[in-house]
């Protein structure tokens, strides 16, 4: 489920910014979990899917 994919990638990218991973690797984090959340919300507004809290 794509709900669960962006609280685990949420999860890991949270974890990079506490243990102060290289910047680059944080940075790749963030584009991924932006472009699952962007999927989310087109699957959303297509009809596909109901708003679930994330």
């Amino acid at each position: 489920m794509l709900n669960d994919e962006i609280c685990k990638l949420r999860d890991k990218l949270n974890k990079s910014i506490e243990q102060g991973n290289d910047y680059k690797e944080t940075y790749k984090l963030s584009v991924e979990l932006d472009e699952l959340i962007a999927k989310y919300y087109r699957d959303l507004n297509s009809g596909k899917k109901k708003l679930v809290w994330i």
